[in-house]
């Protein structure tokens, strides 16, 4: 029998080592770690995990989020664990998935897990709506203004290059060829 860890963040700039640290209090033999965001099912390091996992092995996780971010994710994870004979632990939720009463506690906080995610999409959308009726602009601010950008456009069909582009314009060679692929600005 295997205890294997599965950690996650939502993005790079966010640290592992809180649950590392658990996972490693925990005696894991081995840790998966991911670095991206839990609404996408296609996570590397889970799929590595699931796949690695066999009959008699532990997953632990330290929350249930960490794992899935919506009920039905959550439970098709649990359904492979379970069709696979592998246990679901989650430290800080004290679930255990080898007893009755750890099966439905992990259901119950599933349901609530992904409620408490759609209400803080909720809050957060109400959030944009309102900065916006109140006139401020969302996302970045553009790099180039509109008659630069046909400037821009209007150097390439002159026959300056890439290089010469992202020089004079100051801007990435992502940005300039995104430019130029745009259609003539107004």
């Amino acid at each position: 029998m295997s205890i294997i860890g599965y950690a996650r963040v939502s993005s790079t700039g966010q640290s592992l080592d809180v649950q590392i640290d658990k996972l490693t209090q925990y005696e894991c033999d081995k840790i998966y770690k991911d670095k991206i965001t839990g609404t996408t099912a296609d996570r590397p390091e889970l799929r590595q995990c699931l796949d690695y996992v066999r009959e008699g092995d532990q997953l632990v996780i330290t929350k249930l989020d960490r794992l899935a971010r919506s009920t039905l994710h959550l439970t098709q994870i649990a359904d492979k664990l379970q069709k696979k004979g592998v246990e679901l632990v989650v430290i800080d939720q004290h679930i255990d998935t080898s007893t009755p009463t750890g099966k439905l506690l992990f259901n119950m906080l599933a349901s609530i897990a992904e409620f408490e995610t759609e209400i803080r999409k909720e809050r957060q959308l109400e959030g944009i709506a309102k900065a916006k009726s109140r006139g401020t602009r969302m996302g970045a601010k553009p790099k180039l203004s509109v008659s630069q950008i046909n400037r821009m456009q209007e150097d390439r069909v002159d026959g300056m290059t890439i290089p010469e582009l992202t020089r004079k314009y100051n801007v990435s060679k992502a940005t300039v060829y995104r430019l130029l692929s745009s259609q003539p600005q107004i």
